[in-house]
């Protein structure tokens, strides 16, 4: 009797040292799709908070995007083609474009960069701010299929959130993939006209 009693609570044992293993195996693969999630959010704010400073720096610079070009944002005379951007002296640091009227959608929150939760890395040339990016070396999980209005060469296949650069007169040419629109303006489709019975050609807008 004492035998199958000390079998018994051997089974048990074991049975429960299993179940330790299976719950154990289950919570790190469930942290392991948390810790991801989590990850893919902040990747997500990133370029959101990115993004937003890009056009900030844009409206500071007063610039815009026309036909995939960077034209004045200051509106032209009457009949005149948009005009190529002034030189403007860029802005001593982020904080004022916060305070810029211009800018003025620019949230204090967008300054701080949500990998790091640190201030971001600014992008210089000649002295002027002209872009953000992150000061962290991890890889991101995003390697393709970015916004539309990103660079394509800014963002794909980078090794390091550092290597996003969000720069304000980066814009992605009209053949980018990714979300760019391509193929308008130029189609010709044959269409049946139906009171002559002829064919004719129309324009896609």
């Amino acid at each position: 009797m004492l035998r199958v009693l000390r079998s018994k609570g051997g089974f048990t044992y074991i049975g429960a040292l299993v179940m330790v293993m299976i719950v154990g195996i289950m919570a790190t693969r469930a942290a392991v799709v948390w810790s991801t999630a989590a990850k893919r959010e902040r990747e997500e704010e990133l370029l959101s908070r990115g993004t937003q400073i890009r056009d900030a720096l844009r409206k500071w610079y007063k610039v815009k995007v026309v036909d995939g070009k960077l034209v004045s944002s200051e509106a032209p005379a009457a009949g005149a083609q948009p005009a190529a951007p002034k030189p403007i002296p860029g802005p001593t640091d982020l904080d004022v474009l916060v305070k810029d009227p211009q800018a003025r959608a620019l949230r204090p929150y967008c300054l701080i960069d949500p990998i790091t939760g640190k201030k971001w890395d600014l992008i210089k040339q000649e002295g002027r701010i002209v872009g953000v990016k992150s000061t962290s070396t991890q890889a991101p999980i995003k390697q393709g299929n970015f916004p539309f209005d990103l660079h394509p060469q800014d963002f794909e296949k980078k090794q390091k959130y550092s290597e996003w650069e969000f720069v304000y007169d980066h814009v992605p040419p009209t053949t980018a993939t990714g979300g760019a629109v391509t193929g308008l303006g130029g189609s010709k489709s044959s269409v049946k006209l139906p009171s002559t019975g002829t064919s004719g050609t129309t324009t896609t807008p």
